[in-house]
């Protein structure tokens, strides 16, 4: 057994909403064993644990999950190499990231595939952040709205060319009014547990709402970002995703969306339907240059990276600097802004019962943080991953 003492611990109340508990003590092995009192733990024999981690008044938290990361560190999910998903799962960790969805884009499907069955082997590392699975995004979008992603590849859903890949595929992108009329794509997608997205898309908002409520749609794309955007005469995909209950992704660079369209999306949606993101790519952890993002030239300077015509092409953000970004702009504590990287990212791909929060009989995924979220610690499975 280990623990962690001397924390501020971040965990659901009686009433479910996080909150902070002083004097509390996490006993966990793979899984959280016990939340106890510190006096109780006082009076228990120091000779059963493996080891007591002093949090030395930081925050103790559950891991951070990143559903939407393309790469970092000079690793990109769609290189298809081992030693470059293991680079990206340790430095994640280092960032509190403890579970991933490593993120294709749109390329040939033989690319594709080998992408999917590499990240299916994958989910067996047992190094850094645990990986869940794929967020397939692309290549079933719309060319208008392709963002930085290469119009030669795209094409129309077709749920054959997936089917197989239903056990590594938790999330995936898809334009809806590009679905074949009759194809049930996205019901089809739900059945066999892959949960649904809307992005990169040109929906307007009768034919997103549609999708959500009508068809299955759970989640949307990165919010605002290669989209129909909010008119009060065509409401667009924001508009749906406004009206409707779906999980939405935001990336709190402060590039891709401004601080007041985050607090904005906070009134509406709050924590427990917004999901941070990174959806970074190889430059993320390298600093300014030159980069590449599905073939093509990127370039980075400060938290910016564009490709040679300036449209945005990913981040360079961490899921660490993303809470306290978020924190900042919508004037709430970070311990608050930490359900948008923890218990929702989980609901949204149906992985709560498990992941998420501190809670006894959850996996151990912990981390440990001072108020300006700076990682210090990080547990996946019980096992240190990170530290500093």
């Amino acid at each position: 057994m280990k623990a962690i003492v001397n924390g501020k611990l971040i965990t659901p109340g009686p009433n479910g909403d996080f909150r902070v508990e002083q004097d509390k003590v996490v006993i966990f092995e793979d899984r959280i064993l016990e939340i106890i009192n510190k006096a109780e733990f006082d009076t228990r024999d120091r000779g059963s644990f493996e080891e007591v981690y002093y949090a030395q008044g930081q925050y103790v938290s559950p891991g951070f999950i990143n559903l939407h990361i393309h790469g970092c560190v000079g690793s990109d999910t769609m290189d298809c190499r081992e030693m470059g998903l293991r680079r990206m799962a340790v430095f994640q960790a280092s960032t509190g990231v403890t579970s991933m969805l490593p993120t294709t884009m749109t390329y040939d499907m033989p690319k594709v595939y080998e992408a999917l069955n590499l990240v299916r082997q994958a989910v067996s590392y047992r190094e850094g952040a645990r990986i869940l699975g794929v967020n397939m995004e692309g290549p079933f979008i719309s060319e208008s709205h392709k963002g930085a992603q290469k119009a030669s590849h795209i094409r129309k859903a077709d749920f054959d060319l997936i089917k197989e890949y239903s056990d590594v595929i938790k999330l995936i992108t898809i334009a809806p009014e590009e679905l074949p009329a009759g194809s049930g794509f996205i019901s089809k997608c739900r059945a066999a547990g892959i949960r649904v997205s809307l992005g990169h898309t040109s929906a307007d908002y009768d034919c997103a709402i549609n999708a959500i409520n009508n068809q299955g749609a759970t989640h949307i794309t990165h919010l605002f970002n290669a989209m129909t955007g909010l008119h009060h005469r065509n409401p667009g995909v924001v508009g749906a995703a406004f009206d409707s209950d779906a999980f939405c992704e935001l990336i709190t660079d402060n590039i891709h969306v401004a601080p007041g369209a985050q607090r904005i999306v906070h009134r509406v949606k709050g924590t427990e339907r917004t999901v941070l993101i990174t959806d970074s790519m190889r430059a993320c952890g390298l600093g300014d240059g030159e980069s590449e993002l599905g073939g093509q030239k990127v370039f980075v300077k400060g938290q910016r990276a564009v490709l040679e015509d300036g449209t945005i092409a990913g981040s360079v953000l961490t899921m660490d600097k993303a809470i306290y970004n978020y924190a900042q702009n919508i004037h709430i504590p970070v311990w608050q802004a930490v359900e948008c990287a923890t218990r929702t990212p989980a609901r949204a791909i149906g992985m709560e019962k498990d992941l998420g929060s501190i809670e006894v009989g959850k996996m151990a995924d912990i981390t440990v943080f001072d108020e300006n979220v700076h990682i210090t610690i990080t547990f996946c499975a019980g096992k240190e991953i990170f530290l500093e």
